[in-house]
């Protein structure tokens, strides 16, 4: 069985703050979480100083560029960059509503995975609110391909990921992690694989301005000989398919809503999570939204019932 069906939404007891960098524009920046009421999901407030410059909901529609990050809004000077492994730390525990404040246009990197705002979240505490969760059920399948990658949604009673990669280095070669998404198992397995990078690609983003923050401190580096600089080493084996599959998590997040199903890729990155997010919540036959029955209590997936998509329909905002 996937995540925990408790089938009521989820916010923070309290407020709670980080302060890091931003991989990408190596920039410090200070995150600051607060609780926020039933159905106004999750929000990104940009300030500069004390003035908001931008508040832009963390859904699907709101996706701009996806080349070397999940990046929300379009203008440079209103966006936010490097969502993807906060938005998965929100999606494995269950969050569905938090306001989140940066001073920056990025979200920080911390130690390159989710597990600062794993510990950040068991600090705030979680408190379950009255208003049910509503959950996007897919019910047919919907497959993207992209050169030689493709990622699929497939109908599944849980929470399943199921991801593939494969990189011409004998230290990554082929690559595949397994398994259904819920706390436990994000916390054990996906919350502390670190994301990746080859010092030759490294050295070209510097030169163009991006990557301005990774470092050894925040990234898994690979060198030329085809082996980790960092001297520390991999903490696990399979470490890169365990942090892709923590990107294509908080990829998913987007969706505005916890889904019920499996999603499979082979060779996927950040643009064909989004294109296939997309996809999936283009075609209205493909999916459902369930809620749990009016009797309180745990529920079963199957137990859950259909209710109307327009009333509820975030990734449209």
């Amino acid at each position: 069985m996937g995540m925990d069906v408790s089938g009521y939404q989820a916010t923070i007891s309290r407020s709670v703050f980080l302060s890091g960098v931003g991989v990408h524009s190596g920039q410090s920046v200070t995150i600051t979480f607060h609780p926020a009421e039933a159905d106004s999901g999750i929000v990104f407030n940009r300030y500069d100083g004390k003035t908001m410059v931008a508040s832009v909901r963390a859904v699907s529609s709101q996706v701009g560029s996806t080349d070397l990050c999940t990046l929300l809004g379009t203008a440079p000077d209103r966006s936010i960059a490097t969502v993807e492994h906060l938005m998965a730390a929100l999606y494995a525990l269950g969050i569905d509503n938090i306001v989140v404040e940066l001073d920056s246009g990025e979200v920080p990197i911390m130690d390159g995975c989710a597990g600062a705002f794993i510990e950040a979240f068991d600090e705030a505490g979680i408190e379950m609110l009255e208003e049910k969760r509503r959950y996007i059920r897919v019910v047919k399948p919907v497959r993207m391909e992209m050169g030689g990658s493709w990622a699929e949604f497939t109908p599944h009673n849980g929470t399943r990921f199921e991801i593939d990669i494969e990189f011409d280095t004998p230290l990554i070669g082929r690559q595949s992690w397994k398994g259904e998404i819920n706390a436990e198992n994000f916390r054990r397995e996906l919350a502390r694989a670190r994301t990746f990078g080859f010092m030759r690609d490294v050295e070209r983003l510097w030169a163009s301005g991006h990557a301005l923050g990774s470092s050894l401190e925040n990234s898994v580096v690979i060198g030329d000989d085809h082996t980790v600089i960092n001297s520390e080493g991999l903490r696990f084996e399979d470490e890169f398919v365990r942090h892709k599959t923590l990107d294509a998590v908080g990829d998913l997040a987007l969706a505005g809503a916890q889904f019920i199903g499996c999603y499979r890729s082979y060779r996927g990155g950040h643009r064909l999570n989004a294109m296939a997010l997309r996809a999936l919540l283009a075609d209205a036959s493909a999916y459902e939204v369930v809620e749990q029955p009016a009797r309180r209590g745990g529920s079963r997936y199957g137990e859950l019932v259909a209710v109307s998509a327009p009333a509820f329909a975030p990734w449209l905002v």
